[in-house]
């Protein structure tokens, strides 16, 4: 069985940028809350809650003496509002493509016209970007939800329409929801604010579902952008599996697969990454091959660091290295 890995997976620049304040934080020796997880993956949440970081769901739980991180997502204007009016030391981790959809829609020039967000609107996400608008707003999840907001609000004005979406938006259907809204609304000024990086990772994914017998897809079960990855695989390929760890691995998965492709969600951290690579090319398959191949490994997981690992799915090119059993490869290649 060959196992290719995808070049995107792992955290995201927004994540790890919001991961390195609250080190950076705990290493001076603050104490810190974050305004809920930090992240959607509880054994980085677990860590770091073992070193201080205490979790909270409002800032009025927030102890006096405590620096409070917002996390990558953001939080709504009144939240920041609240937290300088109370004197509440703060560091903001909002990721720097979903503040740009902030100073979009909290425009003043917006005021008379009328904010569409494709999104779920229960995610911390757009609820922060709602609580950011300097105007009237309505969310939608696809095209056929347009037609409902079409038909009782936006056919009974000529206001102008600003359309933005969640980082994490499949892209797939915002070209849908983008061909309906032109057709319906000529004078819709519509932004793009789906992450760059979350459209590598879909186009990345797509391609490698329609390639292999097999896709496992690493990340948290309330990872928005885990969702949609996992949403993608099930489109293009028969056998996908949503995991948020390597014990989750069974060996019934991968019955008469020859080749398996692993994607992980902006949330998914290397280690756990590469604990279930190490079990799906050790332990998943047959004695004999696992004999035969691994005298020409040239380099195993167990020698591996964290960050190595984090070097070959940071976008770079590098010579594939086959692990252990399995031959595994970065997207687009196939190592022997």
């Amino acid at each position: 069985m060959s196992i290719t890995v995808a070049k995107s997976a792992g955290f995201c620049f927004g994540v790890n940028r919001a991961i390195n304040i609250v080190n950076s934080l705990l290493d001076k020796n603050v104490k810190v809350s974050t305004l809920g997880p930090i992240i959607h993956n509880m054994e980085v949440v677990n860590e770091l809650e073992s070193r201080g970081c205490k979790a909270v769901d409002n800032i009025d739980e927030v102890e006096k003496d405590a620096t409070l991180v917002i996390r990558s997502h953001g939080v709504p204007k009144y939240v920041i509002d609240k937290l300088d009016e109370n004197g509440v030391k703060y560091e903001d981790a909002t990721c720097p493509f979903v503040k740009k959809i902030h100073n979009i829609v909290a425009n003043p020039d917006n005021k008379d016209g009328i904010v569409l967000i494709a999104g779920n609107s229960i995610h911390p996400e757009v609820e922060g970007i709602i609580g950011h608008c300097s105007t009237e707003c309505h969310t939608f999840k696809n095209s056929e939800e347009i037609d409902e907001i079409y038909n009782i609000v936006l056919k009974k004005n000529n206001k102008q329409v600003f359309v933005v979406a969640q980082t994490t938006f499949d892209t797939k259907e915002w070209k849908k929801c983008v061909k309906k809204i032109k057709k319906l609304c000529t004078n819709a000024k519509i932004f793009d604010t789906i992450c760059n990086a979350t459209s590598m990772r879909q186009q990345e994914t797509r391609k490698l579902a329609a390639e292999n017998d097999v896709m496992i897809v690493i990340g948290g079960r309330h990872s928005s952008n885990t969702a949609k990855l996992f949403d993608v695989c099930k489109e293009e390929c028969g056998r996908a599996y949503l995991i948020e760890t390597a014990a989750e691995l069974t060996g019934a998965m991968f019955d008469k697969c020859r080749s398996a492709g692993v994607v992980a969600g902006a949330s998914t951290p290397a280690g756990i990454i590469k604990e279930v690579i190490k079990t799906m090319s050790e332990n998943l398959q047959p004695v004999e091959e696992q004999t035969e191949v691994k005298e020409s490994v040239q380099k195993s997981f167990e020698e591996m660091t964290d960050e190595e690992l984090l070097e070959l799915i940071d976008f770079r090119e590098k010579r594939p290295i086959p692990f252990s059993s399995a031959r595994v490869c970065w997207a687009g290649r196939r190592s022997g």
